[in-house]
């Protein structure tokens, strides 16, 4: 909402309409003397009715050139006021008011004011705020005739956010592509800088909450839920095991010489590992369960996790939550290494999201908050529990596209970041609205993109 702060300028035109009025009222009466006394001189009537013709007509042009400065001011106070809430919670009180300042004087551009002053405030009371007040003065070109030589003028606007409450869930490609070119140190430093945004945008704790979801081929849900009823180990108990051989012996008595002759048989069997050497890392659920979030039934095996030792495994996945040390923490923890499955990331930024098993999350108990997926994805889909090489990408971007399009059809809404590689179709598809699309051609653009993004989720919003 907008409510413009009119200041001084309204008080100056009330004492500009008294000193008309005023002025008005002395001519009347100077008027009827003239028109008492006989020596009554034209040009003198002439001098004295001209001077309210040029107050009143000078007045308006003067107050329209300090409408048209003020109108400048409040723009410019209003994009001050939205670059210093990016970053007024690391600087301190002196530097907000000197980027302030020079932040607005490079946006503002009109010689005719002068005496210019602009403070800055930021505040965490009540939700995170930054306050810009800006205030000049227009020097009058007619209004002097009565004794008005300049017209102040003041504004300010005021950016709030964390009014609302929020879920993010941020899948991450850790595939082996993004250790080219610093992409992986790119990603790093824009998340925690998003990480900074969300938590200043929380009014109270719990308001804003993240997850954190690393995925290459595979996602890892833990090694600690090995005893969970929700993830699948036929596979893995096939997969992984030694066979354990034992040897049989008895003896027998052959022939007519009744002599014994012992004989020996040998079996094997295969002993699967303790599920407790599983290293965390899922695939992807049977269909049409990998696009979906229904939740795990122990008495239908389709819906649960099928573990894989896969390796690289990536970094467990954190759940839904407000710790940010452990948020920055795990963002420290992301490797580089192995394919591109972008589906089991998306699915599992899904579950992360969601109340009941695997991850729940804390349920939503208001009507305000909001939930949002963001996807950095660098290259194209590789490999996925299914496919791997010969026409593997365009088998898996068609599960992409299925999951994506449940994700938006649950009123979750998606932001995918294209960083250099990939497929810019699945990706712009992928994303809720064009705008939530970025496509980046150089790792140094993620950290402007994510604090664009950031800035979005923050609900950072004018309210002069």
């Amino acid at each position: 909402m907008l409510v413009r702060q009119c200041g001084p300028l309204n008080d100056q035109k009330v004492g500009f309409a008294m000193r008309v009025a005023s002025l008005i009222h002395r001519l009347r009466q100077r008027i009827r003397d003239l028109r008492d006394a006989e020596d009554g001189n034209v040009a003198i009537i002439f001098t004295i009715a001209l001077l309210p013709i040029v107050g009143l007509t000078g007045g308006a042009i003067d107050y329209s050139r300090a409408s048209s400065v003020k109108a400048a001011m409040q723009a410019a106070l209003d994009a001050t006021a939205l670059a210093m809430s990016k970053e007024a919670s690391t600087l301190t009180a002196t530097q907000l008011n000197q980027k302030a300042d020079a932040y607005f004087k490079a946006a503002f551009n009109r010689p005719e004011a002068h005496s210019i002053a602009i403070s800055a405030s930021y505040t965490t009371t009540g939700g995170s705020s930054v306050t810009v007040t800006g205030s000049g003065q227009i020097a009058t070109s007619f209004m002097g005739v009565i004794g008005i030589n300049s017209i102040p003028i003041s504004s300010y606007a005021k950016t709030a956010w964390g009014s609302g409450k929020l879920r993010v869930a941020l899948v991450l490609d850790n595939s082996g592509s993004m250790g080219d070119g610093g992409r992986m140190t790119a990603l790093k430093s824009a998340t925690k800088n998003l990480l900074t945004t969300l938590q200043n945008a929380a009014a109270n704790p719990g308001d804003v909450q993240v997850a954190l979801v690393a995925f290459n081929k595979y996602v890892n849900v833990g090694s600690g839920n090995y005893t969970a009823n929700w993830i699948d180990w036929e596979e893995w108990d096939d997969d992984n095991g030694h066979d354990y051989s034992t040897t049989t012996c008895s003896v027998q008595k052959t022939g007519r010489s009744g002599r014994s002759k012992k004989k020996c048989s040998t079996t094997t069997t295969w002993v699967p590992d303790n599920h407790n050497t599983w290293n965390g890392c899922v695939t992807d659920r049977d269909h049409p369960y990998d696009v979906q979030n229904t939740a795990p039934d122990t008495t239908k095996q389709q819906t649960l996790f099928p573990a894989e030792q896969g390796s690289p495994c990536p970094t467990s996945i954190l759940a839904m939550g407000y710790n940010w040390a452990s948020l920055n923490s795990k963002v420290d923890a992301m490797t580089p290494n192995g394919y591109t499955n972008q589906p089991i990331g998306l699915v599992w930024g899904w579950h992360a999201l969601s109340p009941g098993a695997p991850l729940f999350s804390p349920p939503i108990t208001d009507n305000t908050t909001q939930q949002y997926i963001i996807l950095l994805s660098d290259g194209e889909n590789t490999q996925n529990r299914w496919h791997n090489g010969y026409n593997a990408e365009a088998a898996i971007n068609a599960r992409q596209k299925l999951v994506c399009d449940n994700i938006k059809a649950a009123g979750i809404q998606i932001y995918s970041v294209l960083l250099i590689d990939g497929n810019e179709d699945v990706m712009k598809d992928c994303a809720s609205k064009p705008e939530m699309f970025f496509k980046l051609t150089s790792s140094s653009q993620v950290v402007s993109a994510f604090s664009t993004i950031g800035t979005n989720l923050a609900k950072l919003r004018l309210t002069k």
